[in-house]
């Protein structure tokens, strides 16, 4: 396992919040209870990667206190103590080790432990998970690497059986659905260039 893969996101530092080095970040956890038990977590700053810098930085928090504020966590770090310093932290993202994720019932996972399994269609194979992406509807977007990439909404309708053990997702998505995004044939091309 990288060490990427061995820490999950739970917030990402949206803004500054007061003079004393706290940050209001977007929740991105089921769980924002455990912040109550959560003291050392870490702050992923992945701006490097878009310096030209060839690895992220990660650096070890150690959480004083926090609040919820509209829709938000306030978080106060030590030794994290004026605005100054609070952005730095702007566009981390807070993370903890994987192994201190919140335990599931039987019959639940992690929506983002479907990254790396193999979808299919009515029995088809249609390519692999390369990651789920939050936030643009109600359902997680699967980004799935095939003969194309498709987006496929991760939504219960669909959803024939999940067999993690087996990285298996098979599905029954409605028809059409997989040539939304289809180049245009040459007739299309046509229709469209005549129309303009």
């Amino acid at each position: 396992m990288t060490e990427e893969a061995e820490f999950v996101t739970i917030a990402r530092v949206a803004k500054t919040q007061g003079r004393h080095g706290e940050v209001a970040a977007t929740l991105l956890t089921d769980f924002p209870e455990l912040f109550e038990t959560r003291r050392k977590l870490f702050a992923l700053d992945d701006r490097g990667k878009l310096s030209g810098a060839a690895e992220p930085s990660r650096r070890k928090l150690d959480l004083d206190e926090h609040w919820f504020h509209k829709g938000m966590v306030v978080l106060k770090f030590a030794g994290v103590d004026s605005i100054s310093e609070a952005e730095t932290l702007l566009g981390s993202e807070i993370q903890i080790p994987r192994s201190e994720r919140a335990a599931l019932g039987s019959d639940e996972f992690y929506v983002s432990d479907l990254a790396g399994c193999t979808v299919t269609d009515s029995g088809r194979e249609i390519g692999r998970i390369k990651d789920v992406q939050f936030g643009s509807g109600e359902a997680p977007l699967l980004v799935i690497e095939g003969e194309k990439e498709y987006l496929v909404p991760f939504a219960a309708a669909y959803i024939e059986k999940i067999a993690l053990e087996q990285k298996r997702l098979e599905m029954k998505l409605p028809e059409g659905l997989l040539e939304l995004d289809a180049p245009l044939n040459q007739e299309e091309k046509q229709r469209q260039h005549e129309k303009s």
